[in-house]
C-alpha cells in the first residue's frame, strides 16, 4: 500500500522534487484509469512519464535471494 503525499500536496511542487516511489505509484494509478481521464488528468500523467524518463526510468528490481520480483512503491 502507498504511503506518502497525496496528489494535493504533490500538484504544488515540481514534478523534479517527486520521490521515485511517488511517480511510480501515480504512473501506475493514472495508466489504469487513461480512458477515463481529461485533458487535464492526461496532462499530468504524460508530466509524470517524461519526468520517469528524465530520470532514466524507474530501477528494475530484479528477483534476488532475499526479494522477489514484483515492484513496490513504498
Amino acid at each position: 500500500m502507498y504511503v506518502g503525499r497525496d496528489m494535493t500536496e504533490l500538484s504544488m511542487i515540481p514534478k523534479s522534487e517527486w520521490k521515485d516511489s511517488e511517480l511510480a505509484f501515480f504512473h501506475h494509478s493514472l495508466q489504469q484509469m487513461a480512458p477515463y481521464l481529461n485533458a487535464e488528468g492526461l496532462t499530468i500523467h504524460r508530466e509524470i512519464m517524461e519526468e520517469i524518463e528524465a530520470r532514466g526510468g524507474l530501477r528494475n528490481v530484479e528477483a534476488a535471494y532475499a526479494s522477489g520480483t514484483k515492484r513496490t512503491h513504498d
